[in-house]
């Protein structure tokens, strides 16, 4: 069989989400399944590294598609074109975007639907797109693909489809998360915050990540825990909104507070494994995959108790409001005051982090992908 698959969120340096969802199920998919032709549609120049077969043909299908404009012309003309001329058999897109215009079998993973309860996060002609679009991508797709229950659910509540349409292909976590031993965190440690405990936040500082709370919960817990404990922010200021700098310009322990920028996943293991904990707080996620990666280190978790994070979480985080800062600050008291609590998070962590790896999302995708190619 011939797939042609969208990779043009595949960058180099620079997977998120949806890339690293992207880049772990096909660099198993395509290893695993040498019978079959994978055709890789790039909307700009690639990188050797996501070419993981020899059954990989790679293809640049211009203009790169980063804007809402940009969006319909390559999904609607340029690439609708390409895949009139190779004919697949499935046309499949990780991203989500499908093309209205190509006739061909396709089947898309739509991760979430924030976009549909906060479209204030977005910038207004991003947010028309995806709410014109993606209804409509969910009804042409053969099947869908979406990483929780709860984005399943979502999608069958607003679009009206069928949930027996609908396949649950959890995201996974890098196996390059594992503990550090005590000498490694007290190194860790000294060359991220001088030495000094602290909590973490991963992700890019986008709205729905929910710093502007996490600031004020950092600044109740260190007026009623006067300590040396500081709060690390890891991601792109790609999203940094009014809202989110009005927060942390009104902290009264700001100066406590660092951001690293993107990190490689070498050094986010280091970061991760000496942390107090993840305060992971966002109000809206599809999954939520550093809550795994902090499993996979034993580092304790602090989530939210709305949308995906309750499933993905299990028992093994605490669960807070993610609306509440007072919820949030608790939360940070309890792990950072009590060490038989931080043990049974990590224990309970432990033993959830097997339920999601990126070899059962590529199985799991690739069984979606059959049932597409067999639906008439």
């Amino acid at each position: 069989m011939n797939i042609a698959v969208n990779t043009r969120l595949l960058l180099k340096g620079k997977l998120e989400g949806i890339g690293w969802f992207t880049f772990e199920s096909l660099k198993r998919i395509t290893t695993q399944h040498p019978e079959h032709r994978f055709y890789f549609i790039f909307d700009r120049n690639f990188s050797e590294e996501f070419l993981f077969s020899d059954n990989i043909t790679p293809l640049i299908q211009f203009p790169p598609a980063r804007h809402p404009f940009l969006y319909y012309t390559w999904f609607e003309y340029s690439l609708p074109s390409l895949l009139n001329r190779l004919k697949p058999d499935l046309f499949l897109s990780p991203d989500g975007f499908l093309s209205l215009r190509y006739k061909g079998r396709s089947m898309n993973v739509i991760h979430d639907l924030n976009f549909e309860h906060y479209p204030e996060d977005l910038p207004l002609l991003t947010r028309w797109y995806y709410r014109h679009y993606f209804p409509k991508y969910a009804h042409k797709a053969m099947r869908i693909a979406t990483v929780s229950e709860f984005s399943r659910q979502d999608i069958v509540e607003q679009y009206r489809v069928s949930p027996d349409k609908i396949d649950i292909v959890y995201d996974g976590a890098n196996e390059v998360f594992k503990p550090l031993t005590e000498e490694e965190k007290v190194m860790a440690r000294q060359f991220y915050t001088e030495g000094k405990p602290y909590f973490l936040f991963i992700g890019a500082l986008h709205p729905r990540k929910n710093l502007s709370n996490l600031f004020r919960a950092f600044d109740l817990f260190k007026k009623s825990n006067p300590s040396d404990v500081q709060l690390v922010i890891v991601g792109a200021r790609k999203w940094w909104t009014p809202d989110i700098d009005s927060a942390y310009q009104q902290m009264n322990f700001s100066h406590d507070v660092s951001f690293t920028g993107r990190l490689q996943t070498e050094n986010l293991r280091y970061l991760l494994g000496a942390a107090t904990a993840l305060t992971y707080v966002s109000y809206f996620e599809g999954f939520g995959i550093p809550i795994i990666e902090a499993y996979r280190c034993g580092t304790p978790v602090i989530t939210s108790n709305v949308t995906s994070m309750p499933e993905i979480a299990g028992d093994g985080a605490i669960l807070v409001d993610p609306f509440d800062p007072d919820s949030i600050a608790m939360a940070m008291y309890k792990v950072y005051q009590y060490r038989t609590v931080r043990e049974e998070l990590i224990q309970r962590g432990h033993a959830r982090e097997g339920l999601f790896t990126w070899q059962k999302t590529a199985d799991r995708l690739w069984e979606s992908i059959e049932k597409a190619l067999k639906t008439h």
